[in-house]
């Protein structure tokens, strides 16, 4: 009697628990995150190796990284972990809407971040010449944060999965139609938004002025701000016009917080590279 009540009083949001008192799907979370710990330790440390014996005539790393534009994107990942963290809270106390904003909030800046890794690797190989296979630091640098721009990507799509599955309706028989547009549209709308945000940087770095950095901008990027305008305008049109009671509630707090646990991982181990790649070299 005693045993049942006290069971009874633990809240495993509507999971299954196993053994141990941690709901299936978040011991299989962490289990997943501490192989992926172990896989990261052994990148990060190849490269702290290989930046203790650097070879002769290699390339000089404050010469190749650009700190100020890594810190930018280090802050926004940083502060979408505090959205990933209110999207979880938000589900907790069955507020769908607020979840689906922080979930769109953590998206945008999720795909700010990949922006900026995008350049950063564009700039280094064609401006630094610095590539995967002509130095080590090359080497290490690329398998490194490319393979942790991987999981920020497969985590931006996590995201938005996410997001189109909390407007799903208890009763529609278009709901695949209905959803599958949603996902072509918010798809489509993070592209366009990343192609338009890497033309306009590049637009600002190569013009002798800000006005005529933009002018070249509006020339160039006209279509696809265009075009990013209308799946904005769409997405805002999902997100007013619910088609009747969801069936996203509180009891899907387990989904969220087990992607929020990846999230905030993958948040973890960029402050880690951040200080072990960038960080040291100007210590």
């Amino acid at each position: 009697m005693s045993s049942h009540s006290a069971s009874a009083a633990i809240d495993h949001h509507h999971d299954p628990s196993t053994s141990t008192g941690i709901p299936n799907k978040k011991l299989l979370m962490w289990t997943f995150l501490a192989s992926d710990c172990m896989f990261f330790g052994a990148l990060i440390s190849t490269h702290l190796i290989y930046r203790l014996h650097p070879p002769a005539g290699g390339l000089e790393p404050k010469i190749i990284f650009s700190p100020e534009l890594t810190s930018f994107s280090t802050f926004i990942l940083l502060m979408s972990s505090l959205m990933m963290a209110l999207a979880v809270t938000a589900i907790q106390k069955g507020n769908v809407k607020s979840c689906r904003w922080s979930l769109l909030t953590t998206i945008f800046f999720g795909m700010i971040f990949l922006g900026c890794q995008v350049y950063e690797f564009n700039h280094f190989v064609f401006e630094k010449k610095m590539t995967l296979s002509n130095s080590i630091l090359g080497t290490t640098f690329y398998t490194l944060t490319g393979t942790h721009g991987c999981h920020v990507a497969i985590g931006v799509l996590w995201l938005a999965l996410m997001y189109v599955r909390s407007f799903k309706v208890s009763v529609e028989k278009s709901w695949f139609s209905h959803q599958l547009l949603h996902t072509v549209t918010l798809l489509g709308a993070l592209l366009l938004s990343l192609k338009v945000t890497l033309g306009l940087v590049h637009a600002l770095q190569t013009e002798p002025s800000i006005g005529a950095g933009f002018g070249h901008f509006f020339a160039a990027e006209f279509i696809f701000i265009a075009l990013a305008l209308v799946a904005f305008g769409l997405l805002a049109f999902f997100f007013a016009r619910p088609r009747g009671p969801v069936q996203f509630t509180e009891v899907n707090a387990i989904d969220v917080e087990s992607m929020g646990l990846y999230w905030h991982f993958v948040d973890i181990v960029w402050i880690v590279i951040f200080t072990a790649v960038y960080l040291l070299e100007y210590l």
